[in-house]
């Protein structure tokens, strides 16, 4: 049977409709474990490359944190956490937390960076406090890279979060892991293809926040 025949059994197999093992059901867990791995990396890494950038430090340092996790095995460090410290959701949370710290570091350090001197000359010759500086101007300036780290970091959890289901957590993961164990290819088929549209679905997000918030003048340059 072809890809196309296994996610119409998905989609048609009323048992995927509702309860606990409902598309919507986890969906939902997905989403929230997706979207607490996020808030965590963002109040990590705001802070941090908000005000290495504003100084003019770290460059070094922001970029070796960035090499580190993109190669860490996210996979690997989950399992080992979890035969070290007890299978919970704080464990499962820390895998998804390291993966989205690093594009949120790079991206804000950079567009902090990348703002126009004469801007911050500009505000400081007006009595702005460095606090005033950074939150009137050079956030402002650099809000579309900024938000460009927050939509690599949420896609990357997004897409990892279902190794969740690998110490027995649910989300969208729980199809693919419980299709392969019972050579239900559905399963696989239909979770895979729920991974990708969520993914999908978290660009779309965010491109609607970089039309809200970013100005236009900001976006065509």
């Amino acid at each position: 049977m072809n890809l196309l025949g296994y996610l119409r059994q998905f989609f048609d197999d009323p048992s995927y409709r509702s309860g606990y093992d409902g598309i919507w059901t986890r969906m939902l867990e997905h989403c929230e474990y997706s979207l607490i791995a996020l808030v965590i990396a963002a109040a990590i890494a705001l802070p941090l490359s908000i005000l290495s950038g504003h100084s003019g430090r770290g460059d070094g340092a922001i970029s070796i944190v960035a090499v580190i996790g993109r190669a860490m095995p996210s996979l690997g460090l989950l399992v080992l956490l979890a035969v070290e410290l007890q299978i919970s959701l704080t464990v499962t949370m820390i895998p998804l937390v390291l993966l989205g710290i690093p594009p949120i570091l790079l991206y804000t350090h950079a567009g902090i960076r990348a703002v126009d001197p004469a801007a911050v000359d500009a505000a400081r010759g007006l009595g702005m406090t460095p606090w005033q500086t950074i939150r009137q101007v050079e956030i402002p300036a650099a809000l579309p890279l900024i938000l460009a780290g927050l939509r690599g970091a949420a896609v990357q959890i997004v897409a990892t979060a279902t190794l969740a289901a690998v110490v027995s957590f649910g989300g969208l993961g729980r199809y693919i892991i419980d299709g392969l164990y019972q050579f239900d290819y559905k399963q696989v088929v239909g979770g895979a293809v729920l991974v990708a549209l969520l993914s999908l679905a978290t660009l779309l997000v965010f491109w609607i926040l970089d039309r809200l918030l970013v100005s236009p003048g900001l976006r065509a340059r």
